[in-house]
């Protein structure tokens, strides 16, 4: 979705404002590297293992597992695509299960499909499926929400490819002072706005700065999000505030994960709300024109050794 030009002036830690303009959301499409096959060890690669992958999606199959009266296999979500026909003699499947391949799958243990990447566990066939699905291994989502990017991959990839793919601001440091200008404020649609990538202690934090629709209102969000697991983002805290003729809005919080889609992000309302008519409260003038600044910091709760009470610890 296309909109206005919007300006955008950022500061970080000391460094001087500079004149940013953010052009015409472009949607990207990029495709992610296909998963290796996971080989059972001690297993040729004609073995076991691949007589349970369905030969129509090439993924693993699980029961019901069907098959044909010449004995060729397929899985249930197949065998509906394929129109009941076997898709390797064309023969019609029925309804014949392989209780015997079923029975073979029950027994064995394989790795995580994430073993490459560093995952150490192995698990019998069934329960596979739902570590793999909460791996702490697997990749991430590209956070970007100006399009519908399929990219996957670990953090540094994903840091490189939102930089030279998407063309996202890096800053390091963990504060930040940005200044959102757009022309006839009244005309807000669904769009994202902004992502900029923050480096500080050591990790990457996604500010993302929008205006949507809520029911009838246009609103404006900020919110933050961190660039790892949910169980490393607790470690965080970030504020953001806005403000203007004499008021302000404070918002503290933690960041979300980018394990949490940028859409349930932002439909939880977990971050800094601004209401159109006070955007442009703030924003001043004749109200015709949004001028927000909004200024924030991120810091890391650290146990006090002595007294045992978490003190900030902010970026230098």
């Amino acid at each position: 979705m296309e909109m206005e030009n919007i300006e955008c002036v950022s500061s970080t830690d000391g460094i001087e404002d500079e004149e940013i303009q953010l052009s015409h959301n472009h949607n990207h499409q990029f495709s992610s590297a296909k998963p290796h096959n996971i080989l059972l060890p001690g297993f040729a690669p004609t073995s076991v293992h691949e007589l349970l992958e369905c030969p129509v999606c090439t993924n693993s199959m699980y029961p019901p597992i069907h098959q044909c009266h010449n004995g060729h296999t397929l899985c249930s979500t197949c065998k509906t695509r394929v129109h009941n026909r076997c898709p390797t003699c064309r023969q019609e499947l029925g309804d014949i299960r392989c209780l015997a391949l079923e029975k073979v799958a029950e027994s064995l243990e394989l790795p995580c499909k994430y073993f490459s990447l560093g995952c150490p566990e192995i698990f019998p066939y069934y329960s596979k499926l739902k570590h793999e699905a909460l791996c702490n291994f697997r990749p991430y989502n590209c956070p970007y929400a100006g399009s519908e990017c399929s990219v996957t991959g670990d953090i540094p990839y994903l840091v490189s490819h939102l930089r030279d793919d998407h063309k996202v601001d890096m800053h390091t440091g963990c504060t930040f002072n940005h200044r959102y200008v757009k022309s006839n404020p009244r005309e807000v649609e669904n769009a994202t706005w902004m992502l900029t990538v923050f480096h500080c202690f050591g990790q990457y934090f996604c500010l993302h700065f929008e205006a949507f629709q809520l029911g009838m209102a246009p609103v404006y969000m900020a919110f933050l999000r961190f660039m790892g697991d949910e169980s490393e983002a607790r470690n965080y805290n970030y504020s953001l505030e806005v403000g203007g003729n004499g008021r302000k809005l404070i918002w503290e919080g933690t960041p979300r994960s980018v394990r949490d889609s940028h859409r349930k992000v932002r439909d939880s309302h977990d971050g800094l709300i601004i209401q159109r008519n006070m955007a442009l409260f703030f924003s001043g003038g004749d109200r015709k024109e949004l001028k927000l600044r909004v200024t924030g910091r991120i810091w890391k709760e650290q146990q006090n050794p002595e007294g045992g009470v978490c003190i900030p610890n902010l970026c230098s």
